[in-house]
């Protein structure tokens, strides 16, 4: 009867001790890297990769260049576009040439002399004609020449005030728009030419190449990846009775295998909807285990000690940690 009684108990006691587990020593995560993906938005034959991966580069480094003649060609013919039509703009606002001006004004000159003289023989044949030296019939055509020279004098003088003369305003703005729609087409191609031309975006570690020289890239496909400094961020995993402690803001501390000390990190985000655990951190006891996933991050400078893939033991920070 006493064996049957302690057999009885030893469920129950089974049963307590699960319920009285203390929660895990430690989250099981991983380092996961925020890659940066460049690509050029043309494509093209791979012609210079400047890196290659493990590389670090600083802000603004050269990283690849793709064969861009055509792009070259075509804004080099843009840019001849761009002058002849800005000349003419300009052209547009000017009167004639000096030469022409000059050409313009002789002719006034000449006409201003021939009215002069034939202001002067009208005056002195109209003396002679109340002598009777001459008939009137005469006089009448003097002052005829006279009208007729003062006439040319006239339209000398207007045609030097049209000479001196810009463009019509309309001509004018037709020649403006023409610059400013050729101006426009050589920004589009100069943009085009500097999209076969990519440099890093931050300082950076290169992760991995991605097609070699020679090889055709197509447009918008990645030639490269690069890990920006700090952009290495803690992912692990905490049951639904833990939540309390990762909520966004707290601190958490950071282990790896080399790593002389842990690293802290602010929690920045907790997923909503649980998972089950990641088969590469499956655990004794977890493998059936629902979990939510925690997303935290380093400060920069600490991150580096960060290797992506690489697992991570992720600990509440005590209260008060810096």
């Amino acid at each position: 009867m006493k064996h049957l009684l302690a057999l009885a108990f030893v469920p129950l006691a089974w049963g307590l001790a699960a319920c009285t587990q203390a929660p895990p020593a430690a989250w099981p995560g991983y380092a996961e890297g925020e890659f940066v993906y460049l690509a050029a938005s043309q494509s093209g034959t791979l012609q210079t990769l400047a890196v290659r991966a493990g590389d670090a580069v600083v802000a603004d480094a050269p990283l690849f260049q793709l064969d861009a003649r055509n792009e070259s060609d075509a804004r080099d013919e843009a840019a001849a576009r761009l002058a002849a039509a800005r000349a003419q703009a300009d052209d547009a606002t000017k009167g004639r040439r000096s030469e022409e001006i000059a050409v313009t004004q002789a002719q006034l000159a000449q006409a201003r002399t021939q009215a002069a003289l034939a202001a002067s023989e009208l005056a002195r044949q109209q003396s002679l004609v109340g002598q009777g030296f001459i008939a009137p019939a005469r006089l009448d055509d003097l002052r005829a020449a006279a009208d007729q020279a003062r006439a040319r004098v006239a339209e000398a003088e207007a045609a030097l005030r049209v000479a001196q003369l810009p463009a019509r305003s309309d001509t004018r703005v037709a020649a403006g728009a023409l610059a400013q729609a050729a101006q426009a087409t050589l920004a589009q191609t100069e943009w085009r030419v500097e999209q076969k031309r990519q440099r890093a975006p931050s300082a950076a570690v290169v992760s991995d190449t991605f097609y070699r020289v020679g090889e055709w890239v197509p447009a918008g496909r990645p030639v490269l990846a690069l890990l920006p400094k700090g952009a290495t961020k803690a992912r692990f995993f905490v049951a639904e009775t833990e939540l309390a402690s990762v909520a966004v803001g707290r601190r958490v501390l950071l282990q790896c295998e080399g790593c002389p000390q842990p690293v802290t990190a602010r929690v920045e985000h907790v997923a909503v909807q649980p998972e089950y655990m990641p088969p590469v951190l499956y655990a004794r006891g977890q493998r059936s285990r629902l979990v939510f996933a925690v997303e935290a991050r380093p400060e920069p400078a600490a991150a580096v000690a960060l290797r992506p893939g690489q697992p991570l033991d992720v600990r509440p920070a005590p209260e008060g940690a810096p």
